[in-house]
């Protein structure tokens, strides 16, 4: 790469670089250690914003730090990535804090390590023009959520029974990752319930919305890291470095959203040119999803068990498990 002119300065700068190995002795050595590959499965792709502590902590080398390799592969939402860590292809993944309590009432051992936020990830987003302000004023409306079997379905029928309504009071369309917001945007559905981003990308299209958090509803949950039984018992002190390195990167941007959606647009320049959009959805996130654990990470086994009391109620699980069956609080300390 060098020309003729600059071979001259090569002992000059080999002398340079003798002074900077030797003032960074501590970052050489945990450098030259190898390096504990994993694969974290994600249950919807990258480029999802809500994934930004883990884009931002491999962007910032925190993983390497702590003596880690991370792959990130995506696979078909977090019932799948529950299922592929059971089979023991992937060592960490991530879905719902809720998605053990449907899991493991199938054989699957898989448990929460880590949760990133002490209150809902998904949000009751509606369009302004048709005037809802209470879930009874859904009665005859259409809303959008991922999937019949995603966490945003069962949120949406939550806030239904909230204005005592049923799921043949209001028309939900399973939308998928697009037509989640496209129709909203659109005007053909009235509203959505989904992931904070899926509003802004609405919002972005020209839609004017009023945002409410299902936690206001039903004791739902934001995302959590998962791993199986069988790696957890086998690997604690990796799942800890994992999960202290995402805690890292999440807390920084709990402390400053802003800084953060200009680190994340470095991190994954797909959305170079939106930094409005990233700026908005971070500081959701800091302001509405993230705050309200006394421990950061942590689960709340009264949470937990709210979830389960109204997952029995509704038919979605046959029999509540022991709170301690599908989380530990163990790698967040």
């Amino acid at each position: 790469m060098f020309n003729t002119m600059k071979v001259v300065h090569q002992c000059a700068s080999a002398a340079a670089l003798s002074l900077t190995v030797a003032l960074s002795a501590s970052t050489a050595g945990a450098q030259s250690r190898p390096l504990t590959e994993i694969t974290y499965l994600l249950p919807a792709p990258a480029q999802a914003i809500a994934f930004a502590p883990f884009m931002l902590a491999q962007h910032k080398h925190y993983y390497e730090q702590a003596g880690l390799s991370v792959k990130f592969v995506t696979v078909k939402g977090g019932a799948d990535v529950g299922k592929q860590l059971g089979a023991g292809n992937g060592q960490l993944g991530g879905a719902l804090g809720d998605t053990p309590i449907i899991l493991r009432q199938n054989g699957i051992p898989v448990k929460g390590v880590a949760l990133l936020g002490g209150h809902a990830l998904h949000q009751l987003m509606t369009r302004v023009d048709r005037h809802i302000n209470k879930p009874a004023d859904l009665k005859g409306k259409t809303l959008t959520v991922m999937a019949y079997q995603d966490t945003s379905f069962y949120a949406a029928l939550a806030i239904l029974a909230k204005g005592g309504l049923t799921r043949n009071d209001v028309t939900i369309d399973a939308a998928g990752p697009t037509g989640i917001w496209q129709q909203v945007s659109l005007g053909k559905a009235d509203g959505l319930v989904g992931a904070p981003e899926m509003g802004a990308f609405a919002e972005e299209a020209g839609a004017h919305l009023k945002w409410e958090s299902t936690g206001d509803f039903f004791p739902g949950m934001a995302q959590a890291i998962l791993a199986s039984d069988d790696y957890i018992k086998s690997h604690p002190e990796t799942v800890r470095k994992f999960v202290q390195a995402t805690l890292k990167s999440l807390a920084q941007v709990m402390r400053n959203p802003d800084k953060a959606a200009a680190e994340y647009i470095e991190a994954v320049p797909a959305y170079k040119g939106r930094e409005a959009l990233v700026k908005k959805v971070m500081e959701y996130y800091a302001h509405n999803v993230y705050p309200g654990q006394p421990v950061l990470g942590e689960f709340n086994v009264h949470r937990v068990n709210a979830l389960q009391d109204f997952y029995l109620k509704n038919d979605i699980i046959r029999k509540k498990l022991k709170a301690t069956d599908v989380f530990t609080n163990q790698f967040v300390k």
